[in-house]
């Protein structure tokens, strides 16, 4: 999502006077397809993690012969960092799921000569062993570690930011009540250095970084929810039609609603 501080300022001191109806309408009515998150614009933001993903990205893709991107997405950052790299890639490959962005993915990498491959997240792989220099990952739904280990040639390179556990856990126990995790006590550093080693992989780089989340109306927080949408899942309006309406008042009444996410950013090698 943006992070525009003047937008945050302009949205805390001018809050929506429309309607609860007319906002959740707004939110239900945007297409979820890609990862185009500028419908947020003075909506929501999110703060960046400090590393900068997509410069690093831009800056490995320019040092490889074949890279891929898992989870692309409509591959709006992988695209970004490819048109910024020194140099690009003799293969560019991805993988997305979901059939209204693996279109969008298809359309935006036909430039660089990329591929898109249908897979789902932690499915086995549809390429050979050691195919490639570089595997990309942001924000991907399940890390398939044996699978990046796999695909990687000898010395090649994961870049990965990956979504910690406990990411706006304020904003889904809102809908959900407290929400127990048996993985947080272990904490994610440990497991990202378990899976990877498991996998052949010597990580080189792992760093947290928690940022804020700040939803101005409730319906960025529908548009949110439809459109990240393991974040609650099931979620419906009208299923959580009571949760919406406490949750409008409480942006009404305070400006806005905030939650924070958790990010690793993970730099290995096979």
């Amino acid at each position: 999502m943006p992070d525009n501080p003047a937008d945050r300022v302009a949205r805390s001191a001018h809050r929506d006077p429309r309607s609860f109806e007319g906002l959740i309408a707004e939110g239900e009515a945007e297409p979820t397809d890609g990862w185009d998150f500028s419908w947020f614009d003075g909506r929501a933001t999110e703060e960046r993690p400090p590393w900068g993903y997509a410069k690093l990205a831009a800056d490995a893709l320019g040092r490889a012969t074949a890279s891929l991107d898992l989870q692309t997405g409509g591959a709006e950052v992988y695209a970004e960092a490819l048109q910024h790299a020194a140099s690009v890639p003799d293969r560019v490959a991805a993988t997305e799921e979901w059939p209204p962005n693996l279109a969008l993915a298809r359309e935006r990498l036909a430039p660089f000569g990329g591929e898109v491959m249908n897979a789902a997240g932690t499915d086995p792989l549809p390429f050979p062993d050691g195919a490639f220099d570089l595997v990309l990952a942001r924000h991907p739904y399940g890390v398939p570690w044996e699978e990046i280990g796999r695909v990687l040639a000898p010395g090649g390179s994961f870049l990965g930011q990956l979504i910690g556990w406990g990411t706006n856990r304020k904003l889904y126990e809102f809908f959900l009540g407290p929400q127990g995790d048996a993985h947080e006590d272990a904490g994610h550093e440990s497991v990202i250095r378990q899976r990877a080693a498991e996998a052949g992989l010597r990580v080189r780089r792992l760093e947290e970084a928690v940022t804020k989340v700040e939803f101005f109306d409730v319906g960025a927080v529908v548009y949110f929810l439809r459109k990240v949408l393991w974040t609650v899942p099931g979620f419906t309006v009208e299923k959580y039609r009571p949760e919406l309406q406490r949750m409008h008042a409480l942006i009404e009444a305070n400006g806005s609603f905030v939650s924070y996410s958790r990010r690793f950013l993970v730099e290995a090698t096979r």
